[in-house]
């Protein structure tokens, strides 16, 4: 059987026991990725074989020489008798968003097309030290700006395995992607308003954001560095958990990163559910956002499939011991997306300015007069349509006659929106929550091009998952289902601060109950084309 099938827990205990060679499980993953994935993202694929439509394109580039070489030194330790790590000779697959020394660190950008790090994200090398195998760098909307991949500068976009002709989200869509396509058991991504949860659940995968601070950001190409989540995406809880074990701690070269200790995950999923106390909200029910026609606030029923499945999830959990607790009032969620448009654009923005053509990256050929014209000009040529918007936003919001107006009452609001979940998490308080349950996305994956360029729809895919952002606390997708096309259908967890644990015990309590369930075993468009999978 090939390895591709196994989980990453599987792999790592067969390879350290020495029944698996390291070398031949990459072998294995190279040659899924070479049948399902087609030509990488490229500056140059103008044109495209009417054939790409059906692949998948999650990477921007196979880092095969640097992941054989992580392969034979997994190999040589086991053969010494020495242990290789809990990931040992995993597959890994890293949004292209972290720094990676010997591999092109883009951010799906122009301007970082030949950008090439003497260093490496300390989430990466900590996957390393645990044995495990980088794979290659995925492909995302540029700068992770957007929620569905569409955005990247290296064309053609990932799409998503379940249907080619749908989007995989965004922005960590690459690494869901590949997750959902057996390219790789693992992937790390990054989650600033959902955009781990997002495409998780568009993808059929488990995506964990932690708390923030519980992952290290250093090595990873700052969005909004108030915001900003490294987190694992797998295919199951327990790996989920397994690679959160490796990621999670204090790291000294980030000053945000928190001391709180980091519990055994692993050990936590066998706790199950008796006595957890997990919310319903209402106010997750449907989508407020702004009518473009009359400036009013529309509210918007979401599709139907996704409240059934937060039920169905509830019904389960209540079966195996939990207590459901309906109606917990979130009334500041329907404010995410506008505190984190301002918000994020003004730290993306700050963030933006580094790039600049000087020391890094790409420089404009056209003549300039000086170092003012110099930026104007590399910036107007490396930076896609996103990146520009953001900049100017931020940089309108936060100028000191609109500081007040916007950016300093959407810091006001971002903490209204902590004061919902603290209330509802509180253990002397009304609710008492151990979870808050809650559909991951308003729909299931929309139509490639379907929203592309349109800023506020696109946004607005966020609703469900932007607040845990806010408030700083744990959430984790999982797959619940499929609609009527067959596309899967995602509900979330939010947890308080630092209680991953809670979280995956949920989680995982709710996938074992259903593992029989007749939609899991149903498998994406692309491994059914697919004569590896076959």
């Amino acid at each position: 059987m090939s390895s591709i099938r196994l989980s990453a827990r599987q792999i790592a205990q067969k390879v350290r026991a020495g029944e698996l060679s390291a070398l031949n499980v990459l072998e294995d993953h190279l040659r899924q990725i070479k049948a399902v994935d087609g030509v990488p993202g490229s500056l140059q694929n103008a044109s495209l074989d009417p054939a790409e439509e059906g692949k998948v394109h999650a990477f921007i580039e196979v880092s095969t020489g640097l992941a054989r070489q992580q392969a034979e030194k997994v190999q040589t330790m086991v053969q010494r008798g020495e242990d290789p790590g809990p990931l040992a000779g995993v597959p890994v697959s890293i949004k292209d968003i972290f720094c990676v020394k010997g591999t092109t660190t883009t951010a799906a950008s122009r301007i970082l097309y030949n950008f090439r790090p003497p260093y490496t994200a300390t989430t990466v090398e900590r996957l390393e030290k645990a044995g495990a195998l980088i794979i290659g760098k995925t492909n995302l909307d540029e700068f992770t700006y957007g929620s569905s991949s569409e955005s990247s500068a290296f064309q053609p976009h990932p799409n998503n395995p379940w249907n080619t002709q749908r989007v995989t989200g965004g922005s960590s869509g690459g690494s869901a992607a590949s997750v959902a396509a057996r390219e790789a058991p693992l992937s790390l991504g990054t989650d600033t308003g959902g955009s781990i949860r997002q495409p998780a659940a568009f993808c059929g995968v488990v995506g964990l954001k932690p708390s923030y601070g519980r992952t290290s950001r250093y090595g990873l190409i700052a969005f909004g560095s108030s915001l900003d989540c490294p987190g694992p995406l797998a295919r199951d809880v327990s790996d989920a958990a397994l690679m959160l074990q490796v990621l999670a701690g204090l790291d000294p070269k980030d000053s945000t990163s928190a001391l709180a200790p980091v519990p055994d995950y692993l050990a936590a999923l066998q706790e199950g559910v008796r006595g957890m106390r997990i919310g319903l909200s209402r106010d997750y029910d449907h989508i407020t956002y702004p009518d473009t026609l009359t400036g009013e606030m529309s509210v918007q029923s979401i599709q139907p499939e996704m409240n059934s499945a937060v039920r169905d999830v509830a019904e389960v959990l209540a079966r195996l011991g939990a207590e459901i607790v309906e109606d917990v009032p979130m009334p500041n969620a329907r404010h995410g997306i506008p505190t984190y448009f301002v918000i994020s654009r003004v730290e993306a923005a700050s963030n933006l300015h580094r790039f600049d053509g000087v020391k890094y990256g790409y420089r404009t050929s056209a003549p300039v007069r000086g170092l003012s014209e110099l930026y104007r000009a590399t910036r107007a040529e490396g930076f896609g349509l996103q990146p520009k918007l953001r900049i100017l936003m931020g940089m309108y919001v936060s100028a000191a006659q609109h500081s007040a107006q916007y950016y300093q009452k959407a810091l006001r609001v971002r903490s209204m929106i902590r004061s919902d979940f603290e209330l509802a998490f509180d253990p002397q308080g009304v609710y008492r929550l151990d979870a808050l349950l809650t559909p991951t996305t308003p729909t299931t994956a929309f139509r490639r091009s379907e929203v592309m360029g349109d800023s506020v729809l696109m946004q607005y895919s966020d609703q469900m998952t932007v607040a845990g952002n806010h408030a700083g606390i744990p959430a984790v997708s999982i797959p619940a289902g499929l609609d009527p096309l067959g596309l899967p259908i995602g509900v979330q967890f939010f947890g308080m601060d630092f209680r991953e644990d809670l979280i995956l015990r949920a989680a995982y309590a709710y996938e074992q109950a259903t593992e029989n369930a007749d939609w899991r075993r149903a498998i994406p468009q692309a491994l059914r084309e697919s004569e590896v999978s076959a």
